[in-house]
């Protein structure tokens, strides 16, 4: 079992999903957990429910809006005085097809490329800044297997560049810092058992026939890609950096 005491860990989208699963395991594993919110306050607040309050801090930071990410970081660094990790997680999952209206597509990637790129960016960019100021510290970014492979949804084009836009992002932090001890990792999930993963396959022909297509025959548990990203977050796999861990249950083996 990871433990991950005294580290002050931020968690992007701890509202609900593999977010929420992260959040809490990692509090149940001894850190101190920065649990960030857009819109559900509660699912944060449930996310974190066991975590003792000196151990945990909710931040409510809509990344839908520009100027979101810098009070966000700011107040998180004040907690603790340093942040050894921060799990950039949050992202959201607009659908629009080539059928659609334009105004429907444009709608889409705006709201993708602002808070599945450019948000979380600019929160890399803020922790590696503090990192290199101190003795380094981790990103770990969740990425998805569409970022490789595209989605299977014709509707997520958006949703799958904006993965594979922070992959990349994640892996040239990762060559470029690694000697100053800063440790990036991306995690590639294929399909989670989220309430975003049950609405997106309704337009790849129903559950049924996603489950069909894996190789194991049934979604990703979210607390699996926790318990990976609680490794991750240890620091005990410095040679790992640059990695993507491919969590799919042998569906796509690269």
């Amino acid at each position: 079992m990871t433990r991950l005491d005294d580290k002050t860990i931020l968690v992007t989208g701890a509202s609900g999903g593999i977010g929420s699963e992260i959040a809490r395991l990692m509090g149940r594993r001894g850190a101190n957990v920065i649990a960030q919110w857009g819109r559900n306050q509660d699912g944060a607040a449930l996310a974190t429910a066991d975590i003792p309050d000196d151990r945990k801090l909710l931040i409510g930071a809509d990344f839908s809006e520009p100027g979101a990410v810098g009070p966000l970081w700011n107040e998180a660094l004040a907690w603790k005085g340093r942040i050894d990790v921060v799990v950039n997680n949050a992202a959201v999952m607009p659908e629009a097809g080539i059928d659609d209206t334009a105004a429907d597509w444009d709608e889409a990637w705006d709201l993708a490329l602002t808070v599945n790129v450019i948000q979380p960016t600019k929160l890399l960019r803020s922790a590696v800044k503090h990192y290199l100021a101190g003795d380094g510290g981790i990103i770990v970014t969740l990425s998805s297997w569409a970022a490789q492979r595209g989605s299977g949804n014709p509707k997520l084009a958006a949703y799958s560049a904006s993965k594979a836009a922070m992959a990349a992002a994640t892996k040239t932090i990762a060559r470029s810092y690694a000697r100053d001890n800063v440790l990036a990792y991306c995690i590639a999930p294929g399909p989670v058992d989220t309430e975003m993963t049950h609405r997106s396959v309704r337009n790849q022909g129903g559950m049924d026939k996603v489950l069909a297509g894996l190789s194991i025959g049934e979604i990703v548990p979210p607390v699996e890609v926790a318990e990976i990203a609680c490794f991750l977050s240890s620091g005990a796999a410095r040679h790992l950096t640059g990695a993507t861990l491919d969590v799919n249950g042998a569906t796509y083996i690269r």
